[in-house]
């Protein structure tokens, strides 16, 4: 099959499977000038799915960086209300959303990391309202990525340009298991991973242990009536399923915010707003980091730590089997969406309400109650490999081996 009609398979998954877009429904696409192509591409999918309207927000990481670089903190803390009102109104239309990723990971290298700060700390008070939405699952949703030349440069610096650009593209439609009857194959991947999220909900674990050769050994308590969620999400604003990511690997829950204890590690590098933290390490008593350390970016993580009291709590727990397609690749992505999707991962800040029982009807109050995390920011970390150790405790203290040697028992 040729490259073109992959891709175009590609974002038929993504507008069928991803956001599975009902007829009349209108859908915001925000992806980067740099992949403007595939971004048409995936508007006329969503069209010939039914879409009444797509909406194109042009994101620039090199323009970004302009901002960043000569705007003052003032400036750039400054988000016009506009901003705001645009997300929050798509999402009353019952909007669907998708983000195309593609950026160079390490694109805002450099910068002064209090302005990075400010800019994301900013834009998250901004869009909390909308953010919530979407954590609650009301519109539908889906993050998905497309190749750059940047990208492919950083992950492939010894190729052309050309032939890395076409490296990552067949990287990326191999991991996104589009080859074929792409739906199908979303089908099947999708009742796979609900029968994993079907054994841990009907046995409601109390704890688990997280273990690896590279030093982690982390407690993470489990609420009551706890949810572990897999790829189908439905929107309670259409009825309609989704996929959030694409790709997935992950069945995903979130833990008590006030019971975490140990030590954990990364095993990839974090690519937090264009900024590569590695060898960082994060040390949790009482359900909150209490120390730390990074090779690389340090200062850029103690700011993503100190954004709130919620951003040194877990907001979400991941299972993801070593063995998995984009993990056979041996390519290090550094990029969370695919990254994640090769390894076990924990994120710090906010909680997903939807991992509760009726979590999306709560109250803040209720939801802090009930165990789950607050915070300004949601960002995901990879921690396994292949010696992770994945042991379930029930309420009993009766241990049960959920992952060994990096893979589901």
């Amino acid at each position: 099959m040729i490259l073109e009609e992959r891709i175009k398979n590609y974002a038929d998954v993504v507008a069928k499977i991803g956001i599975n877009v009902q007829e009349g429904q209108e859908i915001v696409i925000r992806s980067s000038i740099e992949v403007r192509d595939y971004t048409l591409i995936l508007s006329e999918s969503c069209y010939q799915a039914g879409a009444a309207k797509v909406s194109i927000e042009w994101m620039d990481q090199k323009s970004q960086k302009q901002l960043l670089t000569y705007a003052s903190e003032e400036t750039i803390s400054d988000v016009p209300q506009w901003f705001s009102d645009r997300y929050e109104d798509a999402a009353a239309r019952k909007s669907g959303f998708i983000s195309v990723i593609s950026d160079d990971p390490d694109g805002l290298a450099g910068i002064d990391s209090r302005k990075l700060k400010a800019a994301m700390t900013s834009r998250s008070k901004a869009l909390r309202n909308y953010m919530k939405i979407i954590m609650n699952n009301e519109n539908p949703w889906c993050v998905t990525a497309a190749s750059s030349v940047a990208w492919a440069k950083k992950l492939f610096p010894e190729l052309e340009d050309e032939e890395a650009y076409l490296k990552l593209w067949d990287l990326i439609l191999n991991a996104c298991r589009v080859d074929g009857d792409g739906l199908a194959n979303w089908e099947e991947h999708i009742k796979v991973l609900d029968e994993k999220a079907r054994f841990l909900n009907d046995s409601q674990f109390e704890k688990v242990h997280i273990t690896s050769e590279n030093g982690t050994d982390l407690y993470l308590g489990l609420p009551n009536n706890h949810i572990w969620q897999s790829a189908g999400s439905i929107a309670s604003k259409t009825g309609q399923r989704f996929v959030a990511n694409i790709p997935t690997e992950e069945v995903f829950t979130l833990p008590n915010k006030d019971v975490a204890e140990g030590i954990v590690y990364n095993t990839k590098p974090l690519n937090y707003g264009g900024v590569l933290i590695n060898g960082f390490w994060l040390k949790f008593e009482g359900g909150k980091i209490v120390d730390f350390g990074a090779e690389k970016g340090k200062e850029v993580l103690e700011n993503l730590l100190n954004t709130d009291e919620g951003s040194r709590r877990v907001g979400e727990l991941a299972l993801v089997p070593f063995h998995s397609p984009i993990s056979n690749t041996n390519i290090l992505f550094l990029e969370t969406l695919f990254d994640e999707n090769a390894s076990c991962h924990l994120a710090l800040g906010k909680a997903y309400p939807t991992c509760l029982v009726n979590g999306e009807n709560m109250t803040e109050e209720e939801l802090k109650a009930a165990g789950a995390n607050d915070s300004l920011i949601h960002v995901d970390f990879m921690i396994g490999d292949a010696s992770t150790k994945v042991t379930a405790i029930t309420k009993n203290g009766e241990e049960v081996a959920i992952f060994r040697d990096g893979n589901w028992i």
